[in-house]
């Protein structure tokens, strides 16, 4: 197992962006040197986006073999293909445009205009399926980088704190109502499919992450600070700025 998490400081937003876009290109061409294929779990947010346009600016991103690559998404807001608002179209405007890639490894969650309309429960359950057919007798497969954004109220994913989603296990993706952030209607990786990664990466800045990110190093109750709940197999990491860091002790 991951044991205890590493907490890895920069000084700025910026510089958090890029380390992380170096660390993510590192981690994906060593995956693909030991397994052929890689699976990554994007996430979106201001940090999230400004992660994948450092790396489609770096001079090392042709270091690994895109069309090799699963793309996942661990949470989707549930609006129409192409919504503004949808981590997917934003990954694609910041990275995936900008690439060589197999349409057949981009794992776009389903989205309200889709084949199941708006019924985000049977969207969940074509998510979960797409999922199990990826990873070879197992609910999900073994994200080799699960990249995930916090709240300031230590949310994950679209896992919220005190929210009912919290406590359903009954699938590897579920549908979300009633969202705390808008909109209220999305669909979230559960614990269980967040816990088959071999290294989640939870990257926060800004001040008003800070007592989120002492809480989940600490080691809170989940069901207050979510993200505390989350441990890749082999790692765990804490990527943040200066400010994100500033209620860590030391």
């Amino acid at each position: 197992m991951s044991g205890e998490a590493l907490v890895v400081v920069h000084p700025s937003p910026d510089v958090l962006a890029h380390a992380t876009a170096g660390r993510l290109l590192a981690a994906l061409a060593d995956a693909q040197a030991r397994r052929g294929v890689a699976h990554v779990s994007l996430t979106g947010g201001t940090i999230g986006g400004r992660t994948l346009e450092a790396l489609a600016a770096s001079p090392a991103r042709d270091a690994v073999d895109w069309r090799r690559v699963h793309l996942w998404w661990s949470d989707e807001r549930f609006l129409p293909a192409g919504d503004p608002e949808r981590n997917a179209t934003q990954a694609r405007a910041a990275l995936l445009d900008a690439l060589d890639l197999d349409p057949a490894t981009v794992h776009e969650p389903p989205a309200s205009d889709g084949p199941d309309g708006d019924d985000p429960d049977a969207a969940a359950a074509r998510y979960a399926a797409e999922l199990a057919a990826a990873a070879d007798g197992a609910e999900v497969p073994a994200f080799d980088v699960l990249l995930l954004g916090m709240g300031p109220d230590g949310h994950v994913a679209s896992l919220f704190p005190h929210h009912p989603g919290l406590a359903r296990d009954e699938s590897s993706v579920i549908g979300v109502r009633e969202s705390p952030k808008p909109p209220p209607v999305r669909l979230s990786f559960t614990f269980g499919a967040l816990a088959r990664a071999r290294q989640v990466w939870v990257v926060a800045s800004g001040a008003e992450k800070a007592a989120a990110v002492a809480r989940g190093v600490g080691g809170d109750d989940v069901t207050s600070t979510p993200a505390a709940g989350v441990r890749g197999t082999e790692a765990t990491l804490w990527l943040v700025d200066a400010a994100a860091a500033g209620d860590l002790p030391g």
